[in-house]
């Protein structure tokens, strides 16, 4: 049985605001919402409390420190009991910045950045294709990146 936080139209005011600027002040959005900041305050901690907030992070865009390929990996292992093996490799490799576990043709996808087509190829024939229990990967290459945000919230700053 879980026990999951029911989100009001504050809760989610004040989380449309968080994950478009996590560093916006308490006060403005208390401002926003007609609420006291202390108000603001003890939800932030009510939500980080039920794991809704997993913390906030400064957020470096790739290509401005020259990591121009972004690119998704369908890695294929040899044997699923080789996943935990497979993943602890994949950790090591930084290029990798997201892994997920999905289903269908894949057994993960992986997201890289590198800074040119020769450091990808690099990454995939040195590092990522050596690790032991990868049987296939199949590689697609980013060529833009239109939609780019976090979850999906309702925006009720207008309402």
């Amino acid at each position: 049985m879980s026990n999951k936080y029911q989100l009001d139209k504050i809760d989610r005011k004040i989380l449309s605001f968080l994950v478009k600027n996590a560093r916006m002040p308490f006060l403005e959005i208390a401002r926003v919402c007609e609420v006291s900041g202390a108000a603001i305050h003890q939800r932030v901690k009510k939500m980080e409390s039920q794991g809704i907030i997993a913390g906030s992070r400064l957020l470096v865009k790739p290509s401005a420190l020259g990591f121009d390929v972004c690119a998704f990996v369908g890695v294929i292992l040899s044997e699923s009991k080789r996943y935990d093996e497979v993943i602890n490799a994949i950790r090591k490799v930084p290029e990798v910045v997201e892994c997920h576990y999905v289903t269908g043709k894949y057994t993960l996808l992986l997201k890289i950045y590198c800074v040119d087509h020769d450091h990808l190829m690099n990454v995939l024939v040195h590092s990522i294709q050596n690790i032991p229990g990868i049987q296939k990967t199949d590689t697609m290459i980013s060529l833009d990146n239109p939609i780019d945000r976090e979850v999906w919230l309702e925006d009720y700053v207008n309402s």
